[in-house]
């Protein structure tokens, strides 16, 4: 079931005056291998093939009066033609005599080595690296060069670049990947995906790998780093930035001296799944309304509404963790006031009788689900929070119900599809972070009355001819519309659609929870969520005039051109 950040429709493009610089090509060409590999070959072939042409023609031969003739330079190359490259033709200007006989024989002998020496190291080239390399490179080129839709460039297929190409493929979204392994590049090849993605082996230390993969190129959306070499997510960010100013450009970090780096060259989002994680962690324990409508959110639309975690931060926590992780964990619980104790996971089972929450930080995803399970038994309500390293494992985590999963790989593939996909309404959830518990009980109160307790369903909404063509009609008459109107009813105007407008952007101002009373204006992009039925009553709202009229002024207008007549004439 997609995630509710996949439904809303929303990029930001880049700048118009973003300039664009031009790469090196590279110097790998196949033609040119060919040619340089295959040139000893060739020049043999042509040597043989010249030769034999000359003796024939300048050895005598006899035709049936015994008179002697001699073959044009033409004739004798047109038999050698069929005679050394073994076709055998067997048309014959005169009868042979025997030393233009012993001549063709050498000529077509030495003709059979020739192309035997020729073929072999033919094979031999197919078999080169250079020249499958340069093969690649010129597959890989022309299939960029094919993509006439929006298309997004990921660097990295690991665990986490693999999941967000699959997704990203599940919306009908183009994607360009390359990676440093050969072996994840033809696992990309074996995998079932709806579009065929552009995949290239290489080092994107070297720009000219991006520039091959086609961030230059008008349609090149955006740029994702998911490799597991932070640095290499750097070079990514500054070649991206510099090539192409303006492009969006989101990476995966877990360092923080290399990610303020990345922040110097302004990318989109600069994603450290420990951070993120810990900010939501402290969000739980400080504003659990907040978390709870966050969580709600981000979950699947139909997804039920969450319980509120209450009453997290009286008492110790335990963080059973290794690694950069349990450091990360550890020190934000203890920014936010708390009792924490950070203890290594290879020292056995902690005493956990007397700990509010737990967290479960291993490397290795069966160490988390003993020390959960062990916590468990012997305090049922502590706060379990378990990390899952390997998306495989998914089923064992879910099948133990914890109360909170930290997914690394999830996280970031989560929040790179918000930022690439559904930008509009990733900065709506930030503004909730931003909020007191207060206000997102107001909000949440709102969304639960009109949209009901399961995740509503969002959809991005321009005021443009294409997506609301009936809207721009009724502007173009001068009249107004406000956010309200788009919130009514077509079957009842004086009820709510079941839908709420969360976000409204003109130009760079952003409105958020705009009131009803708020005029719209041509290129306004509204975020609206509701109910699939709501958002599929708005649809007919913004195509047909009709019930638009009826929304704002409660004529119901017939729908035939006789019944308007007659309306008129009355």
């Amino acid at each position: 079931m997609p995630n509710l950040l996949l439904l809303i429709a929303g990029r930001r493009r880049p700048r118009p005056d973003a300039s664009c610089l031009p790469v090196e090509a590279p110097s790998t060409d196949a033609v040119f291998l060919v040619l340089r590999r295959m040139r000893a070959p060739f020049v043999l072939l042509i040597a043989l093939f010249a030769v034999a042409v000359a003796g024939l023609a300048l050895i005598p031969g006899e035709d049936g009066d015994g008179n002697t003739v001699r073959m044009t330079v033409f004739d004798a190359f047109y038999f050698m033609s069929y005679t050394a490259t073994t076709i055998g033709f067997g048309e014959l200007p005169h009868e042979f005599t025997i030393p233009q006989r012993m001549w063709v024989t050498a000529s077509i002998s030495s003709s059979v080595i020739g192309w035997a020496y020729s073929i072999g190291v033919l094979f031999s080239l197919m078999q080169d690296t250079s020249f499958q390399d340069a093969l690649a490179v010129a597959r890989f080129r022309r299939k960029v060069n094919r993509i006439r839709e929006p298309f997004v460039v990921v660097a990295g297929y690991g665990r986490a670049g693999r999941q967000l190409c699959h997704n990203l493929d599940a919306l009908g979204r183009h994607t360009v990947v390359v990676d440093a392994s050969r072996k994840r590049i033809d696992r990309l090849a074996a995998d079932q995906l709806a579009t065929d993605v552009p995949a290239l082996e290489g080092d994107v230390h070297n720009p000219t790998l991006l520039e091959m993969a086609g961030v230059l190129r008008p349609n090149c959306e955006a740029v994702v780093a998911l490799t597991s070499d932070d640095d290499a997510n750097l070079a990514v960010v500054i070649t991206s930035r510099l090539l192409r100013p303006g492009l969006p450009v989101i990476a995966r970090c877990d360092d923080r001296r290399i990610a303020e780096r990345m922040r110097d060259f302004e990318p989109r989002a600069v994603i450290n799944p420990f951070d993120l994680y810990g900010e939501r962690l402290l969000l739980s324990l400080r504003q659990p309304t907040s978390a709870q409508l966050l969580t709600w959110l981000m979950s699947p639309p139909g997804s039920p509404l969450p319980e509120r975690q209450e009453q997290l931060t009286d008492g110790r926590w335990l963080v059973c963790a290794d690694g950069p992780f349990g450091e990360e964990i550890a020190a934000d619980l203890h920014g936010a006031g708390l009792d924490v104790t950070l203890v290594d996971p290879a020292d056995g089972n902690p005493d956990v009788s007397d700990v509010v929450g737990l967290v479960a930080g291993a490397e290795a995803d069966t160490t988390n689900l003993a020390l959960a399970a062990h916590t468990r038994d012997y305090n049922p309500t502590v706060h379990l929070v378990v990390r899952q390293h390997h998306h495989s494992n998914a089923p064992l985590v879910d099948a133990f119900e914890p109360d909170s999963v930290f997914s690394p790989n999830d996280l970031v593939v989560r929040e790179s599809l918000a930022w690439v996909v559904t930008p509009l309404f990733r900065s709506f959830l930030d503004h909730v972070r931003a909020q007191d518990d207060d206000w997102a009980s107001a909000v949440l109160g709102r969304l639960l009355a009109n949209c009901g307790e399961a995740t509503p369903h969002g959809a991005l909404v321009r005021i443009d001819a294409e997506v609301a063509p009936a809207v721009v009609r009724w502007m173009d008459r001068g009249r107004t519309l406000t956010v309200g109107d788009l919130t009514r009813d077509p079957e009842n105007r004086d009820a709510g659609l079941g839908a709420v407008p969360v976000l409204l952007v003109r130009g760079v101002h952003r409105t958020f929870l705009p009131e009803a009373s708020e005029a719209l204006e041509r290129g306004d992009r509204l975020v609206m969520l509701g109910s699939e039925l709501a958002l599929d009553l708005l649809t007919l709202t913004l195509h047909y005039d009709r019930t638009l009229t009826y929304l704002v002024t409660g004529v119901d207008e017939p729908s035939s051109w006789v019944w308007r007549r007659l309306r008129a004439s009355g």
